[in-house]
């Protein structure tokens, strides 16, 4: 015992390890939502009358809390008579209650036979294991457990001992214990298909609550579910890599000690890396190396007071822009970004009538222009 309660503590101080260097981005109330689809069957988990299985169908929304947790609500409908409820006990010529499978003693007289509504706990296991790496993988291993209440419709009768016997109980709580296997399909991963084998157990058939698998159905489902586009852009979480960001801050605070001419700039990213959404509060016209401008987080538009720094350059000049992205997302979209913030000093210039010989974007550069800026030099 002592042996597994260490194996327990050295696996989740190495999950901690693992996701203690990355950072995900806290995501607004309806990002990482899902809707999704299911159908499969079940059968009675004593397999004591396998056959014919109950065809089940059902729909589900979730929301992602993390990229480990989440929260899903489940609704099933079930159009078999494979069920439990008050029968026949065989082994006696006596009606009573028990968990004996009498549906071939009588049958469910509507077309939907129970349905069941829980609410359950997601557990994104390989997320947990081996961390979070910005996107999902094309293969997740997920739990999916939790309680529901089903009601059963309809009428049992049968014409063995003693004639109509009345029903057996309508409602029941559940509980769900199931292992999802995740296929996530497509450059955005926006698209999932699930298999998911479990367990639907029925906890107060008898006069307490508890697991029986007489009172209990294995089945297997499978399900087609769809994220819903977030804030960010994308279908899933942001990550931020903090130990890269705390590397980078260490290496900028050396070369502070070294190149004091810098110490502006180097304050500016560093305050970059440690606050996403600081706010621009110093402008360098005219530093050693050009003019620089900043731009907002994610944003290619250039605000007034970038506007009046770039007003005060000559418009006789001949200038080279280069602009720069910070490090959060990947680096194509980095440098897509940069690129737009490239293209937006260049058309503000020309409009005033300057000429432009380059402007490229660098995407994410480390050293003391590290982050959202653009520099201009007169050529």
């Amino acid at each position: 015992m002592k042996k597994f309660i260490l194996m327990l503590v050295v696996m989740f101080t190495t999950m901690l390890s693992v996701n203690a260097q990355v950072a995900t981005e806290n995501s607004k109330l309806f990002d990482n939502t899902y809707v999704g689809i299911e159908a499969g069957v079940t059968t009675p988990l004593n397999f004591n009358s396998i056959f014919p299985v109950n065809p089940t169908v059902g729909i589900k929304f979730g929301k992602e809390l993390t990229p480990v947790f989440g929260l899903e609500v489940e609704g099933l409908a079930s159009f078999g008579d494979n069920v439990y409820r008050y029968g026949y006990n065989s082994s006696t010529p006596v009606w009573e209650e028990g968990p004996f499978n009498i549906h071939k003693n009588g049958s469910v007289n509507t077309f939907i036979k129970a349905t069941n509504v829980g609410l359950n706990g997601v557990i994104n296991w390989s997320n947990l294991l081996f961390g979070y790496q910005g996107t999902p993988r094309f293969f997740e291993v997920k739990t999916n457990t939790g309680f529901g209440w089903l009601h059963y419709f309809g009428d049992f009768t049968t014409n063995i001992v003693g004639g109509y016997k009345p029903n057996g109980q309508r409602n029941v709580l559940t509980a769900k214990t199931a292992v999802d296997l995740a296929f996530n399909l497509g450059n955005k991963k926006a698209h999932t298909i699930t298999v998911s084998p479990g367990i639907y157990w029925g906890l107060n058939n008898e006069s307490n609550i508890k697991f029986n698998k007489n009172y209990a159905h294995f089945g297997v489902m499978v399900g087609y579910t769809y994220h819903f586009k977030t804030s960010n852009g994308t279908h899933a979480f942001k990550t931020y890599d903090v130990g890269a960001m705390i590397g980078e801050i260490d290496r900028l605070n050396s070369e502070l000690a070294k190149k004091p001419t810098e110490v502006e700039v180097i304050k500016y990213v560093d305050r970059t890396v440690n606050n996403y959404n600081a706010p621009v509060t110093n402008s360098f016209a005219n530093a050693e190396n050009g003019t620089y401008v900043f731009f907002a987080f994610d944003s290619a538009e250039l605000d007034d007071r970038a506007k009046a720094e770039l007003d005060k350059l000559g418009q006789n000049g001949i200038y080279d822009i280069v602009a720069f992205a910070s490090n959060e997302g990947n680096l194509k979209y980095n440098k897509a970004l940069s690129q737009r913030r490239a293209d937006a000093v260049k058309k503000y210039l020309e409009d005033r009538g300057c000429r432009i010989n380059s402007a490229e974007g660098k995407g994410v550069v480390f050293g003391p222009t590290t982050g959202r800026v653009a520099i201009v030099t007169n050529k």
